[in-house]
């Protein structure tokens, strides 16, 4: 045997035993961790069975969460990360109300007037029968009595695909009226749910260039969030594009309003593809924006002085990874939506934790009787909140290859992977599989073996 060849076996030998000792290892250390399941197990559990006891530490008002999925079909399963949701949490930590019958659950926002109404967006995906043939997705907009059950449908359409075309923000203007957040036709809309008529939109192309962004038309803009805010006396619509990293508004007349967009596309330091921004007005302390910045994994506030955006706040635990929500409540907590990290948080005013629900992949969260997002609550300046930074990472080789690789990547592994497959673990996947590809086709192409078109097959050597 060639030294050459015998040095290539070892070298793939060597490829495969080490991915599979850093899989099993990395199985082994979130097994004793109590890390391999996703969300809180007696949370998931209750969800399943009904079980009437406290699962969640007490409120003072109930708690409503919206969970995504990371399944790429619509078939449901029973790990919590492949299976969306809508669950109420009662202010004794009891589960509330419970549901899971739509494919996604995005925003959650009250019904004015009501104790325990809330509206929801939802996204289904629909088989090719009900698409022509190909695959398409209803997006909509519908309402439950989180006591009663009694739900009533508002508002749907459908849109061709899956990915990026779920609407992920709907919010009410009126009685008959929606600010729908488009994110298929990378457009804002307001509809008219009696007449079905657009009454209003904006499109993102009338003022930014497809160069920018995502790839066009696949994934341009990401338009994930709008609401209605007052600048100057007159009311526009605030917009997170997130793929171009940036919060714009938008005047109902007079189009984009340069002056005030807070971030610059691919200048991460400002925001780095961000959810669910919340305005704070000037009687509250504002104008300031509260920002779940998703990839920078972070809360963060800016406050508007002097014609300009100025971080006014920050907060990060060695936790949170993936923010998708965040908003300010009366008493100056924040509540806080932590996807990858499998939990809603409540953050007081010194920055310590003091409420937790460990749910798997929620989106976004509402605390009823404080009005919708942040309506209710003050700016970090007026509050004078502090600002936290996480810890440096452990000196884990886990925890030292998560600190080197962009957010992007750490969190599309959480995403696609089991929670205790992190980087390392991911890498070590590939390294298995193409490692063991890599060294059968060379055995294969060393034996020289050729298939005979015989039956039976039989193999033989030339």
């Amino acid at each position: 045997m060639h030294a050459g060849v015998r040095a290539i076996r070892a070298a793939f030998a060597a490829l495969v035993l080490l991915s599979a000792a850093t899989l099993g290892a990395g199985y082994v250390a979130a097994d004793r961790a109590g890390d391999r399941v996703t969300g809180d197990p007696a949370v998931e559990q209750a969800f399943r069975t009904g079980e009437r006891g406290p699962v969640v530490g007490s409120r003072s008002a109930i708690t409503v969460v919206a969970t995504d999925s990371n399944a790429f079909v619509s078939d449901e399963d029973d790990a919590p990360r492949a299976m969306a949701e809508l669950v109420a949490f009662a202010p004794d930590g009891t589960v509330y109300y419970y549901e899971n019958d739509h494919t996604r659950y995005w925003d959650v926002d009250p019904v004015e007037g009501t104790a325990a109404t809330v509206e929801f967006v939802y996204a289904d995906h629909l088989p090719p029968a009900a698409c022509d043939g190909t695959v398409c997705t209803r997006n909509g907009v519908e309402r439950v009595n989180l006591t009663t059950g009694e739900r009533t449908a508002v508002y749907s359409r459908i849109t061709p695909g899956k990915h990026s075309t779920r609407w992920h923000d709907v919010d009410r203007l009126g009685p008959e009226r929606l600010l729908v957040a488009d994110i298929y036709a990378d457009r804002v809309f307001v509809a008219n749910t009696t007449t079905g008529l657009v009454e209003w939109s904006w499109d993102a192309q009338s003022d930014f260039d497809v160069s920018s962004g995502g790839p066009y038309p696949e994934d341009w803009t990401h338009l994930n969030d709008v609401e209605v805010v007052e600048l100057d006396g007159r009311e526009v619509v605030m917009v997170s594009l997130r793929n171009q990293d940036q919060v714009v508004f938008v005047d109902f007349e007079r189009g984009l309003l340069d002056e005030w967009t807070l971030g610059t596309d691919d200048e991460h330091d400002t925001l780095y593809e961000q959810h669910n921004p919340d305005f704070v007005p000037a009687e509250r302390g504002g104008p300031a924006l509260l920002v779940a910045d998703s990839e920078n994994g972070r809360v963060v506030e800016y406050q508007r002085e002097d014609g300009r955006w100025v971080q006014s706040w920050t907060w990060a635990d060695a936790r949170l990874q993936w923010p998708r929500d965040a908003d300010r409540l009366p008493n100056g907590h924040t509540l806080v939506t932590d996807s990858n990290g499998d939990r809603v948080l409540e953050v007081a005013r010194n920055g310590t934790v003091v409420w937790t629900a460990s749910v798997g992949f929620p989106y976004e969260a509402e605390r009823l009787g404080t009005g919708d997002e942040s309506t209710g609550g003050e700016s970090a300046a007026a509050l004078g909140l502090p600002d936290r930074h996480p810890p440096p990472p452990s000196a884990s080789v886990r925890a030292r290859v998560e600190a080197t690789l962009p957010g992007p990547i750490v969190n599309a592994v959480s995403y696609l992977f089991p929670r205790w497959v992190g980087p390392s673990e991911a890498l070590a996947v590939l390294g298995l599989v193409g490692g063991t590809l890599g060294w059968v086709t060379f055995e294969y192409r060393r034996a020289d073996r050729r298939l005979r078109p015989r039956w039976p097959f039989r193999l033989e050597r030339r």
